[in-house]
């Protein structure tokens, strides 16, 4: 079997016995799973084992282990000259779900080294993909805690209003619009807003309360989530825009108008 060019191990993971009561106290034997990312140069690695190079290869674009360029760039459809094409690193990545064909390995690695040289942007990170998948609770879990886990450096009021550079510089409520979760949209203007509270559906305003979801006194326009602007000096609005409908009945409401 072949082995991690980063640590010579065997390619696999191994996983902590489950502490079932079965009563069979002497066993312990652990569970092995596959863990092999296969690069283009056919260098293979742990999954880990080449995301903690993150840094390395980006720098270089390079194979850690046999220096050679990685990154493709993929056939356009298209025959326009004016169409660019981003590059990618396609890879085989084989774990416990099975073969993972031209896995993109490139976006991941930029925000692992992101993240690496900014830790303090990884729950913000995470609160964007919550949206995106529209995990309420999650975000409801993430935000109340910023208090109290040393982890977490950002504010409830800064996680709201933090913008990815690594998506466009889009903060959260871009991110509900353009996935279309319509009802983490409406989270993020309870907690991030200075809508007035009759504004807001009754539904939403029923599950804020039996979740002991407070507003703050005071949102100035600067803090306002409405009017954060991305790379492309969009607001919610114009998202809600150029994605169309139903989002266009919030900007034809008044719903993005200056109290």
């Amino acid at each position: 079997m072949a082995t991690c060019k980063a640590c010579d191990d065997l390619l696999i993971l191994s996983l902590d016995p489950e502490d079932a009561d079965s009563g069979d106290e002497g066993r312990q034997e652990s569970e092995t799973v596959p863990d092999d990312l296969e690069l283009p140069c056919s260098c293979h690695f742990h999954w880990q084992c080449l995301l903690d190079q993150s840094s390395t290869i980006l720098n270089t674009l390079q194979c850690p282990s046999c220096n050679t360029d990685l990154p493709t760039t993929p056939e356009s459809s298209t025959s326009s000259s004016s169409q660019t094409t981003k590059p990618t690193i396609p890879t085989l990545y084989t774990n416990e779900g099975g073969p993972q064909p031209n896995l993109d390995i490139l976006p991941i690695l930029t925000e692992e080294a992101y993240l690496s040289s900014h830790p303090e942007s990884r729950p913000a990170r995470a609160m964007h993909t919550m949206v995106s998948e529209g995990d309420y609770n999650g975000i409801v879990s993430l935000l109340s805690d910023d208090d109290h886990d040393p982890e977490i450096d950002m504010t409830a009021a800064q996680l709201l209003h933090w913008t990815d550079p690594l998506n466009g510089g889009k903060s959260a409520l871009h991110v509900a619009i353009e996935s279309n979760q319509e009802e983490v949209f409406w989270l993020l203007l309870w907690l991030g807003s200075n809508l007035f509270s009759n504004v807001f559906p009754s539904p939403v305003v029923r599950a804020a309360g039996s979740m002991g979801l407070t507003r703050r006194d005071v949102v100035t326009r600067e803090e306002d989530v409405r009017f954060v602007k991305d790379e492309s000096n969009r607001t919610a609005a114009d998202v809600c825009t150029a994605v169309g409908h139903p989002w266009t009945v919030f900007v034809e409401g008044g719903l993005f108008n200056e109290s």
